[in-house]
């Protein structure tokens, strides 16, 4: 069996990795107004050329910036739609932790008004990592859903969207135009952070969509249309890819659950080409939602832990394939670390020498397993 020569790769990652310390400390002076805008651009255009040399180095067939050129793997897309306001979200969220739990309410998103795109948002950001990447150039965005999941009907302007069909419609054009202007760009492979789903498959968030008014039955529905809406208008020859996982923040999570509440939708409803699925520890569920997954699509699997130091064994991952080739066959499977490693600045607990050696383990098991 070959390797592919089209992504998702057989060796992938979901996006984000470990800044280095100058790029935080520059982020926070600029944050601050105490950084010029142009020794900063410095400062970051320089920390993603090193961090795309490393994925270069180490043999990846692809290349992310490191999502370096933001602060979260989310906020700085979605706040620059138009008429899109962060807010306090009455939506409370338990983060857990290794050490334990901290109950949290992250920001939501509350519209004010039609939405549209003053101008592109992450384009700019992907032309920098073309001009200097060897390999694919991967660029990732926040799934669209994540718009309306934390507040629902109640976070969206009933004067400017009597009609929440309304809604979806402007939103999937807003994502529409990005992607079309990233093709227009060289882009041939984007990924979709598309959490909710795999949120949905909590008991208790789905209690908790329930008192906001939502039905956690009909959302994946909702969901897929919108997708759909954002994805079907893409060139021939883009790869879309769906990252999903259960929340990753500084090494917590919030979710838990296997996939089978939204397995069947998820995976023959949403018309993308490849799915990074979490799969790294128990919370994640076991593999027999996998016998969804139709011909002609790639689950890369996210055994490697992005949240922990701890390295799996080359045993253990060959192991888990094998267990998740009795639901969908092996040339359809791909491995990749479980989430990424810094989806805010600050990242996950754990060293780039740690990162690293992940990212060379995958590589070698991927070798291994599939030539």
């Amino acid at each position: 069996m070959a390797q592919r020569t089209t992504a998702p790769f057989r060796a992938d990652h979901v996006g984000s990795l470990l800044r280095p310390p100058e790029l935080i400390e520059a982020r926070q002076k600029f944050t601050r107004k105490e950084l010029g805008a142009e020794e900063y651009q410095r400062i970051e255009q320089a920390s993603v050329r090193q961090v795309v040399k490393m994925q270069e180095d180490i043999g990846l067939q692809m290349a992310t910036d490191g999502e370096y050129q933001r602060s979260s793997w989310h906020r700085d897309f979605l706040q620059q739609i138009g008429n899109v306001r962060m807010v306090e979200n009455n939506l409370k969220m338990r983060f857990h932790t290794h050490e334990g739990d901290t109950d949290m309410t992250p920001p939501g998103f509350r519209i004010q008004g039609k939405l549209h795109r003053p101008k592109p948002i992450f384009v700019d950001h992907f032309k920098f990592l073309k001009s200097i990447c060897n390999v694919t150039a991967k660029i990732t965005m926040p799934s669209p859903s994540n718009l309306h999941f934390r507040g629902g009907r109640g976070m969206v302007d009933e004067t400017a969207y009597p009609d929440m069909e309304e809604f979806f419609d402007d939103l999937g054009r807003v994502y529409r135009e990005e992607i079309a202007d990233l093709a227009a760009a060289g882009c041939e492979y984007f990924q979709l952070d598309e959490v909710n789903f795999a949120y949905l498959c909590d008991p208790a968030l789905r209690e908790q969509v329930k008192a906001i008014g939502e039905d956690p039955e009909k959302l994946p529905q909702t969901y897929a249309k919108l997708l759909n809406s954002v994805i079907d208008g893409r060139p021939k020859g883009m790869v879309a890819a769906m990252h999903l996982c259960r929340g990753n923040s500084r090494s917590a999570w919030i979710a838990e659950g296997g996939y089978d509440p939204v397995a069947d939708v998820l995976f023959n409803q949403v018309n993308v080409d490849g799915y990074f699925l979490e799969y790294d520890s128990p919370r994640a569920g076991d593999f027999s939602p996998l016998r969804f997954v139709p011909k002609g699509k790639t689950v890369v699997l996210g055994l490697v832990t992005s949240k922990l130091p701890k390295m799996e064994s080359k045993d253990e991952l060959k192991r888990r394939i094998d267990e998740a080739s009795k639901y969908c066959p092996l040339e359809q499977l791909a491995l990749s670390p479980q989430c990424g490693f810094a989806s805010v600045l600050e990242g996950n607990m754990l060293t780039v020498a740690d990162e690293i050696a992940k990212l060379k383990l995958i590589l070698e098991v991927s070798r291994e397993v599939w030539g």
